[in-house]
């Protein structure tokens, strides 16, 4: 099985721009994202919106809330966060750290957002990520301090 491995294929940017469907890419690993999310799933995303937008109209540096927005990272790398606060007005995709990420973790999504997503947001210094679990009525924040997340 490890030979299988050996010889994965490794996908770019410019590949996942060809796919159909919804995918994300990380670290040349495509991904295939959950087919549309359930109605709690979008419920607790217009929630969340409905009370930052408000707060955010008062914050001097422009910061603005984007749901489900491409962020490239580098060349192997783009991700769909449920949720990103970005400082700056973004017209195409978001190609720097954002502020702060938003997930809403699903059983299907567990591993990924609590693992892979969490050391690599980390790594590219988002300053706050966010994890909410709809089905236990539970919320993580954790914040970029020192290079490394610490639970808040």
């Amino acid at each position: 099985m490890n030979l299988a491995k050996s010889f994965f294929p490794r996908y770019t940017v410019a590949d996942y721009q060809r796919w159909e469907g919804d995918w994300e890419l990380i670290e040349g690993v495509p991904y295939a994202l959950a087919p549309s999310p359930l109605g709690r799933h979008q419920k607790i995303m217009a929630e969340i919106i409905a009370q930052v937008v408000p707060q955010l109209k008062k914050c001097s540096q422009r910061c603005f809330i984007y749901p489900e927005l491409d962020w490239i990272i580098d060349e192997n790398t783009v991700v769909r966060p449920d949720l990103m606060i970005v400082c700056k007005d973004i017209q195409t995709y978001l190609k720097e750290s954002p502020l702060m990420v938003m997930e809403i973790v699903s059983q299907p999504t567990v591993q990924k957002d609590q693992i892979l997503k969490f050391s690599l947001y980390e790594r590219e210094k988002v300053k706050f990520y966010v994890l909410l679990y709809p089905e236990i009525q539970k919320m993580r924040v954790f914040k970029l301090i020192d290079n490394k997340f610490e639970k808040i």
